[in-house]
């Protein structure tokens, strides 16, 4: 696995590369990087070209201040699979990045050859209470403080506080300290509140794609959830698996917000088998047309 770099726009983005064959590309939830994605890219390289960005804001790219929308990321992850080589890609988003991804589909039609949804933002309105925090007025002010070194340092006190918030030991726990820890840099946590407050209110998510999921219905579309996810309820996943016509729906049982870390093997097999049993999108302007009169 290839960790590189390029300068797009004047930024450098960071993504992580390996294999050959069709191109996927993993899009990172919020606070988080590619490196989440370790687990799976080198089993998935032994069949195809794998991408993993990190978004700018995140990771080792940079954190300009800038626009953190979903369209901008959508529209940085074109030019990024653009600029090193790939037309087409099967474009597989966690949380976040599932928003990313379906505004991916729905920009770039044309380039996305099947979307996959794990653990997607974007697909209703609740989301945990924490996340919902740190869309408040002033949470730039307090993040300094709980991001700084003597809290991070209290590893144990605050996975207790996590837990008692219900947020399950193993991966979720895991993920969830290492995008919290990222906050100790003030550009990511710029970036951090930027993104969140456009995509989240206190009130929960508002942003939402589901009144549109009816124009996946030519895209090969698979959503993957953990049934015990804390962070996005598990309805929303299958709601979208009722929106989305001829979708695939798979849950993990014993999973909660991060199954491709909780069960990569079965991720990893389960992503696979989707693309092997699947054509690529053949996105056509006359189609869209119809959809949309349909939809209307």
């Amino acid at each position: 696995m290839e960790h590189e770099e390029i300068t797009l726009h004047g930024h450098r983005v960071s993504y992580r590369r390996a294999g050959w064959g069709p191109v996927i590309v993993l899009i990172h939830g919020i606070t988080g990087s590619s490196l989440t994605w370790e687990d799976v890219i080198e089993p998935l390289a032994e069949r195809y070209t794998v991408v993993a960005p990190d978004l700018l804001g995140h990771g080792e790219s940079a954190k300009p201040r800038g626009d953190y929308s979903l369209g901008a990321y959508a529209s940085g992850v074109r030019d990024l699979v653009q600029a090193i080589g790939h037309d087409r890609a099967t474009v597989v988003g966690h949380s976040l990045g599932g928003g990313v991804a379906m505004q991916f589909a729905y920009q770039f039609p044309e380039r996305c050859e099947r979307l996959v949804l794990v653990s997607s933002g974007g697909l209703g309105r609740e989301v945990h209470m924490l996340l919902r925090a740190a869309a408040l007025p002033g949470s730039e002010l307090v993040l300094p403080l709980l991001a700084s070194p003597g809290i991070i340092g209290r590893v144990d006190a605050v996975g207790a506080f996590l837990s008692r918030l219900g947020l399950r030991a193993g991966a979720d726990l895991d993920e969830l300290w290492r995008g919290f820890s990222s906050l100790a840099d003030g550009g990511a946590r710029a970036a951090f509140i930027h993104t969140l407050r456009t995509i989240l209110d206190p009130g929960g998510q508002r942003v939402s794609a589901t009144d549109r999921l009816y124009l996946a219905a030519e895209m090969p579309t698979l959503i993957v959830w953990g049934e015990r996810d804390p962070i996005i309820p598990f309805r929303h996943g299958l709601r979208a698996s009722e929106l989305v016509p001829g979708s695939r729906f798979v849950s993990f049982p014993d999973a909660g917000h991060f199954p491709y870390r909780d069960d990569p093997r079965r991720f990893v097999r389960e992503l696979a088998d989707f693309i092997e049993s699947t054509e690529p999108s053949d996105a056509r302007d006359e189609r869209l047309r119809e959809l949309l009169r349909e939809g209307a």
